[in-house]
């Protein structure tokens, strides 16, 4: 985790890598690999397919667009790809954790007021702190779909 002196990023930073420790955690849970990747009911989209999701756009937007570290996004991987090991899962959010961290930890609370201009869901007029926050609010949307995915599941056996 950063210690950026810029307060605004560095609360962007920490409540990302708090949520992201949280998807970790809800990602342990899973009673083995293969549970996060049932679809249940009518969830479409498993544990499995959102923790791949949710690490693929923060390294995209986060990390890649405001960062520049040079992440190439693979968005039907982020919704085809089944199967893939916990382990497997756990390394693309550490990824993400990282590309957060580095990019917010280098970027000062000016560039927050900055327009954004790396598309997405955000109308013209748009901030890259209007982005972070659409983006924090993304992660937590779905951290809560995750939750009740692992519980339902849970509650099946």
């Amino acid at each position: 985790m950063t210690t950026t002196a810029h307060p605004r990023t560095r609360s962007f930073a920490t409540l990302l890598d708090r949520d992201l420790g949280r998807l970790e955690t809800e990602v342990r849970a899973y009673p083995d690999d293969a549970a996060l990747w049932i679809e249940a009911g009518e969830i479409s989209n498993p544990a499995g397919t959102l923790a791949l999701h949710l690490a693929g756009n923060l390294q995209h937007f986060v990390g890649a667009l405001m960062g520049n570290t040079g992440y190439v996004r693979d968005r039907p991987r982020e919704f085809g790809a089944r199967d893939l090991s916990r382990s497997e899962l756990l390394e693309e959010i550490a990824s993400a954790r990282r590309a957060v961290a580095a990019t917010l930890g280098a970027m000062d609370d000016a560039a927050l007021e900055r327009p954004w201009t790396g598309g997405g869901p955000l109308d013209e007029g748009a901030t890259t702190e209007m982005m972070l926050t659409h983006l924090a609010g993304h992660l937590n949307y779905h951290l809560g779909q995750i939750n009740y995915h692992r519980r339902i599941l849970a509650a099946a056996d």
